[in-house]
């Protein structure tokens, strides 16, 4: 199964993503299946039933009780998938970080065309916001008069994590519905006006030097093409060092 999911799916650099996958095969496996009996009962149907053998209508159906227990295995198996593997597995992905486990805590703040990327730096609290702040030098309203607001990171569509370090990302949009999407920590969540969705994940593997993709999965204007981020995983020692080489973003705040 490994090997398979290797060749036809997009690399997996993420603690979730091999159940995630593997419940995507199983989905897919199956419909497999399903198709190809469906298929060969559609196929028995039109030569078993053709107006050359027979001629006249028969209005009431067949009297086989087949049919009836295909429909009731589909449903079984339905179940089975959506009892037995879809829910324990969203369950376990949808319980976030505790506090124990040091997760990394970021906004993204999504807008027609790039994602703003809010770090609450060292002390570890988010800045105060305020939309009135807002302008091309402070594309999230940060108030630099509030204190925990002197030393948040905002970058633009540049997305920085730590390896093996759980990371919450919370997720927003300034104007219309945007996508957030990570191929390789098979990550994809709507960014809703006015609502923050929080989404998490583990990556288990550095970027390298070469940066990966954030995407865009959703249409969001004429600019879709250009809403084009990316984000790298750094050890821990390389995430520390870019976290100290970047400059608060109240400095950077005109009037």
């Amino acid at each position: 199964m490994r090997e398979f999911l290797a060749k036809y799916m997009p690399p997996d650099y993420s603690a979730h993503g091999p159940a995630l996958d593997q419940l995507n095969a199983v989905v897919h496996w199956l419909m497999l299946i399903l198709f190809v009996i469906w298929g060969v009962l559609f196929a028995y149907m039109l030569w078993r039933f053709r107006a050359s053998r027979q001629p006249k209508a028969l209005y009431h159906g067949t009297h086989s009780h087949l049919s009836t227990y295909a429909e009731a295995g589909v449903a079984v198996v339905e179940v089975i998938l959506l009892v037995g593997f879809s829910i324990p597995l969203w369950y376990r992905w949808t319980q976030r970080p505790t506090p124990d486990k040091n997760p990394l805590e970021v906004r993204v703040v999504a807008e027609q065309f790039a994602w703003n990327v809010h770090y609450p730096g060292p002390d570890h609290v988010f800045g105060k916001m305020n939309v009135k702040l807002v302008n091309s030098s402070n594309p999230l309203g940060l108030d630099p008069n509030d204190p925990t607001a002197k030393d948040d990171i905002v970058t633009t569509n540049q997305l920085h994590m730590q390896v093996n370090r759980p990371i919450i990302v919370r997720l927003t949009s300034k104007d219309v519905i945007h996508s957030f999407g990570l191929p390789y920590m098979r990550v994809k969540q709507d960014a809703v006006p006015g609502m923050e969705v929080p989404v998490h994940f583990t990556p288990i593997k550095t970027s390298g030097t070469e940066p990966w993709e954030i995407a865009c999965a959703q249409l969001c204007g004429l600019g879709h093409y250009r809403m084009r981020g990316q984000y790298q995983v750094h050890t821990k020692a390389d995430f520390e060092k870019w976290l100290a080489s970047q400059t608060p973003a109240v400095a950077n705040i005109s009037g």
